[in-house]
């Protein structure tokens, strides 16, 4: 199915959760050369289909002949095959930069916040923090440079992993120096701590340090967990990960709150991306609830959500613009997720019915402010 570009009826919005598609060779051309050999890659099996190689293993989670799938937003046609190839399957403005601007500039965003594709594939099957920061110092070097000339439009974010927090502080300090204007990690780690852990403070104190966002974004998550308490049939398995997929998310945004991670660093800036946003006003009743019910002398978790985090959601969310002045309008913000295949093309007449939900001033936070705040995007 091809995408359907349509004009945005208002004007200063930006995309806080776009994507692009990386190139097959990036971490061959972008990793160091001690782990060249060890770099993710694309390698092709007997019968032709593709697959995702992680230290030169081919990837048990991503199923063969899936990577051509990975721009396929709006389509209904999702079997693998060995001639949907990933290089051949990359839409209009997933993997260059001068098409992505041309893209927003017809849909009207003016800034696009950008995050990976395969970079959200691999950590999942990667325990080695060595190579886990390697590989994602490559990409923030890459993304950086496909970023570099867009005038700002254009908003490199950089990944980190929690496998290694000394050394993604530090990574952070390059990559801001570098241009990126903010981090993310996945919604665990291997090491089984919990993201508000005081073991990773030192990336939360740099983050303070550069006055930079930190948010954590969806990937591929271990099954493990889940598999312990319920056996997925295969014809629902889809429903269970996107269960799965919201409610990892919702413990690490949780710690942040009962650890007093938040206290502990009130400049942080914390987000949570790409599981909705309807769910929140609910989750924070539930936990000033419970905190009141057992006396605990903090700032309610409504409190500190309202002055420290924000939430991006999905533009065919209904439930979300009925929460958003309960909540706090400044902690909203939405995406598009292009090219991804499990969201809809539509979005431009999702959001636009979105917005007209909202008040005036709820609606230029929403759409645009928020973000270049948040971000500091604005001039």
């Amino acid at each position: 199915m091809a995408y359907e570009i349509k004009r945005f009826p208002y004007d200063g919005t930006v995309d806080a959760d776009g994507h692009i598609l990386e190139p097959p060779d990036l971490w061959e051309q972008y990793l160091e050369q001690k782990y060249v050999d060890r770099a993710l890659r694309i390698g092709v099996d007997d019968d032709g289909y593709e697959y995702l190689e992680i230290d030169r293993t081919p990837s048990k989670r991503s199923r063969r002949g899936s990577l051509g799938l990975l721009g396929a937003m709006g389509s209904t046609d999702m079997r693998p095959r060995p001639d949907r190839r990933y290089a051949d399957n990359m839409p209009f403005g997933s993997c260059d930069p001068a098409e992505r601007l041309q893209l927003m500039a017809e849909e009207n965003l003016e800034y696009c916040l950008l995050y990976p594709t395969i970079g959200l594939l691999w950590e999942v099957e990667l325990t080695d923090p060595e190579l886990s920061l390697a590989y994602c110092r490559a990409y923030n070097r890459w993304i950086a440079d496909f970023c570099r000339d867009s005038g700002g439009k254009l908003v490199p974010i950089a990944q980190l992993t929690l496998l290694d927090v000394e050394g993604s502080a530090a990574e952070l300090e390059r990559a801001v120096k570098d241009g990126c204007k903010g981090a993310w990690v996945n919604p665990f780690n291997h090491n089984r701590v919990i993201h508000g852990e005081r073991q990773h403070d030192p990336l939360f104190q740099k983050c303070c340090e550069l006055d930079v966002p930190f948010a954590i974004h969806p990937t591929f998550t271990p099954h493990a967990a889940a598999a312990g308490i319920f056996d997925w049939p295969r014809e629902g398995r889809a429903w269970g990960e996107a269960i799965w997929l919201r409610s990892i998310v919702q413990q690490a945004l949780i710690s942040f709150f009962s650890l007093g991670t938040l206290e502990r660093f009130p400049d942080l800036r914390l987000g949570v991306l790409e599981a909705g946003s309807g769910w929140i006003g609910a989750l924070l009743d539930r936990l000033d609830a419970y905190s009141d019910s057992l006396n605990i002398k903090k700032n309610s978790a409504s409190e500190l959500f309202a002055r420290q985090c924000f939430i991006s959601g999905d533009p065919d969310e209904t439930a979300a613009p009925h929460v958003i002045e309960h909540v706090g309008a400044q902690c909203f913000m939405w995406a598009t997720d292009y090219p991804h295949p499990d969201h809809p093309h539509t979005w431009v007449d999702d959001l636009t019915r979105y917005a007209q939900t909202l008040s005036p001033a709820t609606r230029q936070l929403v759409l645009g402010d928020n973000v270049k705040r948040i971000y500091r995007l604005a001039p």
